[in-house]
């Protein structure tokens, strides 16, 4: 549960700006792409960032500190954030934006690297979906409650609707999450020492494994083709979720808390979608083959949106399902090609890929809206929906190229490891019982190893002379 808990406050704030677009572009005067950059600016820092809190989190911090100052981070943003509605200066909610993401997707990262401490297995599956499922819930109640709350503070606390105060006071009260995830993040390391001392558990740096960021080189091509699958992925969710209130009020006539609604159902579906399809997984295994469905029928959806005018609830609805697939299916994967000890790099290296391509992606659909409209927005999204599904199957032919296990049944998946386990603890019992590795070597079997290695004769005094060495020890 504090696990699940502790993204919930970074998510009901990560999603602040799109539950008030229309608000805060009429409030503070902004064009659709000065919008899209708070989303940009949030993303900039985790191009590097993850990477370096995953790193610091496996080699220096530890995952319990770390992920206690990560939380105090996003703290610390929304509270400047807020400060920038207060004041009307749009430099001040990017800085404050650009601060929440510092520990945003850090936080992130701890959020991963503790489940899979934990419960790395046969539950890993679905924990990942409970804790997307807590997240999404709350950007839900993100986008339920944002709109009537700048409503009421509009009405009752400044003098007009359109008042940057009013903003300022929404971002301020909706910080008050954030000081969940800390109190979340500070219960959770008491929890995990005392999990520790109690079971006896050896720290990966303890056990000799100790990670470098080095080993980034010899992480394996399927991994590189797993980042940038969940950079084009995201890169056509997150942009569509920021922007979409315009794009269904300008399309389907829909109000400003319509639009807020049909937005926030995409996550209300994945919230109890995602522990489901996560249990489903852990029983299936094949998560190949569940990412490449869910990119699919994502694609039919944003097909749906964009180039007819069915009723735009079914095509949210099942996209809230698709979404949820990939995401309890994709996140393990990692799991699966990486050693446990370099999980927290690994980790942030995809969360730092993926907000590389959501910032350049972002900047983009502003630009676009300014300039073509929805409908070439949906085409652009369209294309990174494909990008996903390229990656996918290079993931599966790379897979297929070697063992298959990333796409192993669970049964199959289990006796393959333990095939593996079998291998290597023989593999040591042979090394630890090895005759020449007991037998000592005395001065005369170093020479004789030496000159069978050169081919060279022993001088005749030492009897059979004209004979080498190494055609001796064959006949021998």
């Amino acid at each position: 549960m504090m696990m699940c808990l502790l993204g919930f406050g970074s998510y009901f704030c990560f999603d602040n700006p799109g539950a008030l677009q229309t608000d805060i572009k009429v409030a503070m005067n902004m064009t659709t792409a000065q919008f899209a950059n708070l989303y940009s600016w949030y993303s900039w820092p985790n191009v590097v960032l993850p990477v370096v809190g995953g790193f610091l989190m496996d080699r220096v911090l530890g995952i319990r500190f770390g992920t206690m100052v990560f939380a105090f981070i996003i703290c610390i943003g929304q509270a400047i954030f807020s400060l920038g509605g207060f004041l009307d200066r749009l430099w001040v909610m990017e800085i404050g934006r650009f601060v929440f993401g510092i520990g945003g997707e850090s936080l992130a990262v701890a959020q991963n690297t503790y489940a899979v401490s934990w419960f790395k297995g046969k539950e890993l599956n679905m924990v990942f979906g409970f804790q997307l499922s807590v997240a999404r819930v709350g950007s839900t109640v993100n986008f339920l409650l944002m709109g009537p709350l700048f409503e009421w503070i509009s009405e009752n606390l400044t003098d007009g609707e359109h008042n940057p105060t009013a903003v300022g006071w929404t971002l301020l009260i909706a910080g008050t999450s954030c000081l969940m995830s800390f109190l979340c993040s500070i219960l959770l390391a008491y929890m995990d020492k005392r999990r520790s001392s109690l079971l006896g558990i050896v720290e990966p740096g303890d056990a000799g494994e100790v990670v470098k960021i080095g080993d980034v080189k010899t992480f394996p091509v399927s991994f590189w083709f797993l980042s940038l699958a969940c950079l084009a992925y995201y890169g056509a969710i997150f942009p569509f979720v920021s922007l979409a209130q315009d794009f269904f009020v300008s399309k389907f006539s829909f109000s400003n808390q319509q639009a807020n609604k049909i937005i926030g159902l995409i996550y209300l579906v994945s919230a109890p979608a995602s522990p489901l399809l996560g249990l489903v997984i852990d029983k299936t295994g094949r998560n190949i083959s569940w990412v490449f469905l869910a990119v699919l029928i994502s694609i039919g959806c944003y097909a749906l949106l964009n180039f007819t005018m069915l009723n735009p609830y079914i095509a949210v609805v099942i996209l809230g399902v698709a979404y949820s697939l990939l995401a309890s299916a994709l996140w393990p994967i990692a799991a699966l090609i990486i050693p446990e000890y370099q999980l927290g790099t690994g980790y942030g290296l995809m969360q730092a890929i993926q907000n590389l391509g959501t910032a350049l992606i972002t900047m983009g659909a502003g630009s676009i809206v300014d300039e073509h409209g929805y409908y070439w927005l949906m085409n652009f999204f369209l294309f990174w929906l494909l990008v996903a599904l390229a990656c996918t199957v290079c993931i599966w032919i790379t897979d297929c190229s070697t063992s298959g296990y990333i796409n192993m049944g669970v049964a199959a998946r289990e006796a393959f490891d333990a095939e593996r386990l079998s291998r290597e603890s023989e593999e040591r019992r042979r090394r630890l019982t090895s005759h020449r590795l007991l037998q000592p070597r005395t001065t005369a079997s170093i020479r004789n190893r030496y000159l069978c290695k050169i081919g060279a004769g022993l001088p005749s005094h030492l009897g059979h002379g004209a004979l080498p060495v190494a055609k001796r020890l064959s006949q021998r």
